[in-house]
């Protein structure tokens, strides 16, 4: 049934895009068609996955997947490193279980395994044909051209800045338009080895938490195309019809290269994770622990979180949460922007099952789902300076704009979750 709090959902999809248009670089030219039918497409794909029942038991299948390579990936962490990656066979009396899920060992070694994987099935052509499957999709559905659309689906898979080299040679010509749209897809949509490695996080507070997380990446899509061709308008006669083919193409010579490949991509992002992490928080810390010397408000002491909270807490209960939740909601929204999507999820998962309801966790589960925080504005200009290095300036000029459109297409995608029945999530 439809009721008031699936009304308030409205409000949020409104507020995404009324952001966009009011910051558009010609509001005039406003896609009214692509606005209507992007969101359509969301609430059909989020009907579809969760309310027919083959598809239905596809996701349940996805998060049995989860678990397994979960479950494969600890098996090598613990011959690794034993029973400090919490083995069975622990030299001590355990008096917290809970103790020893340590993100290192839990988590980031899944970012490994999932990207040699992905190199192994792109090696076999499986990913490669659902890319330009989703690629195909875009095209004829949003009106994208054969290139930014390839791209677009890459990066559903593959990453932000890992999904615009497969059109490298295609950059330099793109219009600014179709420029803008890469960079914010790229910040409103996470990589398939983020993706797992955020269910895992998930899995003990959500209910087929891989279900969501795959679905909230798939849909967040449309968000970032719809609201980026908002912000900035394309341009049709800067744009000339180009062929659907990759200018790039990863090549492996074998599928024990593509595992090793694989392996040592994953390791790279491990790394940046980690390290982003560790200076992340700490510098949060630094802060929170300057604005600890001030007089408490509201009996508690100042700190980052708190003052998110309260400045998010407004477009959290926009997405269909209740206000009892909202401060807490606009705090994980507000981490998420500051301290990467990374350490939201981890306090989401943090928090035990009544700290918030669960309506409220499945629909922040798909407002945190997407790149778009300070440490991908980096990331970005770091990484488009190395593929198309004379437009550096002008991606430089657009960067912060994106990372705000990937921000607000996830909220997008909350608010349309949350416009949906509660029964259909089975809560």
């Amino acid at each position: 049934m439809f009721g008031l709090e699936n009304a308030q959902s409205l409000v949020g999809i409104a507020l995404a895009i009324g952001i966009c248009w009011v910051l558009s670089e010609n509001r005039g030219r406003f896609p009214w068609k692509l606005a209507l039918g992007a969101v359509l497409v969301q609430a059909a794909l989020v009907l579809a996955l969760f309310g027919l029942p083959a598809l239905r038991a596809g996701l349940q299948g996805v998060g049995h997947a989860v678990d397994g390579l979960s479950a494969s990936t600890q098996a090598g962490v613990t011959f690794v490193f034993g029973y400090l990656a919490g083995g069975e066979a622990q030299p001590y009396p355990m008096t917290n279980p809970g103790a020893m899920f340590v993100f290192a060992f839990r988590v980031l070694p899944v970012i490994l395994v999932v990207c040699a994987l992905a190199a192994l099935l792109w090696h076999w052509r499986i990913l490669k044909w659902i890319t330009q499957g989703f690629g195909l999709l875009f095209e004829k559905t949003m009106g994208l051209r054969g290139p930014p659309a390839l791209a677009t689906a890459a990066t559903v898979f593959m990453g932000q800045v890992e999904g615009p080299i497969f059109i490298r040679s295609y950059l330099p010509t793109l219009s600014r338009s179709e420029l803008f749209m890469l960079i914010a897809v790229g910040m409103s949509c996470v990589s398939g080895s983020t993706m797992v490695a955020y269910a895992t996080i998930l899995k003990d507070v959500l209910p087929n938490a891989a279900a969501h997380v795959l679905t909230a990446s798939i849909i967040s899509a449309p968000a970032g195309v719809l609201l980026a061709r908002i912000l900035v308008p394309r341009d049709p006669a800067a744009e000339q019809a180009e062929a659907l083919e990759p200018a790039m193409d990863k090549v492996y010579e074998s599928s024990v290269d593509a595992l090793i490949k694989g392996t040592s991509d994953g390791l790279a992002i491990v790394l940046n994770v980690g390290a982003t992490l560790i200076v992340f928080v700490a510098l949060v810390a630094m802060v929170n622990g300057v604005l600890g010397l001030l007089p408490p408000l509201g009996g508690a002491p100042l700190s980052v979180e708190r003052g998110l909270g309260v400045i998010f807490a407004p477009l959290a209960w926009s997405l269909g949460i209740r206000w009892a939740d909202a401060p807490t909601a606009g705090s994980l929204l507000g981490v998420k922007l500051v301290l990467t999507e990374f350490t939201a999820f981890i306090r989401m998962g943090a928090m035990p099952a009544g700290a918030i309801d669960e309506r409220t966790r499945v629909i922040m589960t798909y407002a945190l789902c997407g790149f778009a925080n300070i440490a991908s504005v980096g990331i970005n200009v770091a990484g488009y300076s190395v593929l198309v290095p004379e437009r550096r300036q002008e991606i430089m000029g657009m960067v912060w704009k994106a990372m705000m459109a990937g921000f607000l297409a996830t909220c997008l995608t909350a608010s349309v979750v949350g416009a949906m029945p509660s029964a259909l999530f089975g809560h």
